[in-house]
Parts: structure tokens; C-alpha cells; sequence
């Protein structure tokens, strides 16, 4: 029987207090190995009985956990563990940058500071599967008959650098920055030719290919920095433009008397 004190208590907890402590409950059974990915929950009778709840204070937690991706429930099956993380980042990450304010600068400048660094760990680790998937990506970009077909190719060859770096955790984030930067690609490929990135995938996948750690680094180097000016530049008003405002000034409306 459990104490006033208990925060599982319905009667003395709140119900956020108790949808946290399961979320935590929750926690502790993935990181002990009770629950594995892709496992299939006991059904929500069982499990409130396990954790000493009602079924409407479990299944707000279980409604939780599915909107954070760590629950997927398949109709008139059950509910289950999710086997993908990158579902589990994605959404908390994404309000991150929205909520926070982050500007596409700032992200280019996390993708110079990290992707640099994997894309001369994929030159030392990259297998011949990696090395497919990125020649793919090339070949995906060179055929690209439109500006989305464009931008996934490109997307898909820098995730296949996250992949062939062998570092799971920078694949995760950045598959969710790429996909935060994905506004600015559109500008970016409405100011350039597809050649240029293409020239740039070609000379790290080259560096990457002889295992030159060093090339492929000052290759990725410079290919995201000519990407990012050419951001920062569709930002910009044409020089024509700012000479017309400075003509010609928004008028303000009349002034209060």
C-alpha cells in the first residue's frame, strides 16, 4: 500500500507529477534492458498494475512518450518500442532552433565546426557501402531534374559522410540541423548552378576515397564556406535595391500634430 507521500499517488500527486515519475519508470527499464527496442508492451491493464497507477494516468504518459517518438502504438496490435533514435531527437531538437531563435548562420557555422571533422573520420573509416552511397548521391545530384531532387541528393551525400564516420551521435544531430537549413538550401539552389556543389562532392569524395583525412577535411572546409556565403548573400537586397530605398525612402505616413 503506498504512502500520502507516494508520487504515484493520484490522490496526492498531480497529474503531470505522475505522467513525469512514469516517463522516468520508463526510462530506467530501457537503460536496465527490461524493455528493448522493437519489444511489444505488456497491455495497459498489466502495466498499470506495474506501476501502481490508474489506466488514465498510464495512458497519458503512454500518449507522451508517443509524441516524443519512444512509443509506437500499431492499431489492433499493441504498442511498441521504437527502434529508430533519430524519431526520438528529431522533434525536441526542431523546437530547439525554432523556439531558440538560431539563425541558418549559426547552424552553418556548427556544420563547419563538426562535418569538417567527419568528413576526415569517413576518409579513415568509410566501407565500400559508404563509399556506394556517396557516389550514389553524386550521380543522384548530376541527374537532378529538379530543385528538390537537387536538394535531397545533396542532403543525402552529406548524411552519408555522418554515416561512413562511424559517429552515431553527430549523424543524429545533424540529420535534424539539415533538415532545419532545408529553406536556406532552396535559396542556395535558386542562385547556383548545380555544378558548383557537384564540384565540391566530387573533391571530398575523392579525398575520401584515397583515405586522405586532411584533404577531405579542407575540401568540406571549403565547400560549406561557399555555401554559406552564398546564403548569407540571398539575404542581402541587390545593391540596385538598397540605391532605390536610399532614392526613394519608404514613406512613413503623416506625422501626428
Amino acid at each position: 500500500m503506498r504512502g500520502k507521500n507516494d508520487p504515484h499517488s493520484s490522490r496526492y500527486a498531480s497529474p503531470r507529477d505522475i505522467t513525469t515519475k512514469l516517463v522516468a519508470s520508463f526510462k530506467s527499464l530501457i537503460a536496465e534492458g527490461i524493455l528493448v527496442p522493437g519489444c511489444k508492451l505488456p497491455p495497459e491493464r498489466e502495466l498499470a498494475r506495474l506501476f501502481g497507477v490508474n489506466r488514465s494516468s498510464l495512458r497519458q504518459a503512454l500518449k507522451v512518450l508517443q509524441l516524443m517518438g519512444v512509443l509506437s502504438q500499431h492499431v489492433g496490435d499493441g504498442t511498441y518500442l521504437s527502434t529508430d533514435a533519430a524519431n526520438i531527437l528529431r522533434e525536441p531538437m526542431e523546437f530547439l532552433i525554432l523556439i531558440g531563435d538560431i539563425s541558418d548562420e549559426e547552424l552553418f557555422d556548427a556544420r563547419l565546426i563538426v562535418e569538417s571533422e567527419l568528413a576526415a573520420r569517413a576518409a579513415e573509416r568509410a566501407t565500400v557501402q559508404d563509399l556506394a552511397a556517396l557516389q550514389k548521391a553524386i550521380s543522384d545530384m548530376e541527374a537532378s531534374a529538379s530543385d528538390q531532387t537537387r536538394i535531397d541528393a545533396d542532403l543525402a551525400f552529406h548524411e552519408a559522410i555522418s554515416q561512413a564516420s562511424g559517429n552515431r551521435v553527430c549523424r543524429l544531430i545533424f540529420t535534424v540541423i539539415h533538415r532545419a537549413i532545408l529553406q536556406s538550401m532552396s535559396r542556395i539552389v535558386k542562385r547556383a548552378s548545380v555544378e558548383r556543389p557537384l564540384s565540391f562532392h566530387k573533391a571530398i569524395y575523392t579525398a575520401i576515397y584515397r583515405r586522405d583525412a586532411d584533404e577531405a577535411r579542407r575540401k568540406m572546409v571549403e565547400h560549406l564556406l561557399d555555401a554559406k556565403s552564398i546564403m548569407l548573400s540571398s539575404h542581402r537586397k541587390p545593391a540596385s535595391a538598397q540605391l532605390a530605398e536610399r532614392i526613394n525612402p519608404i514613406p512613413r505616413g503623416p506625422s501626428k500634430r
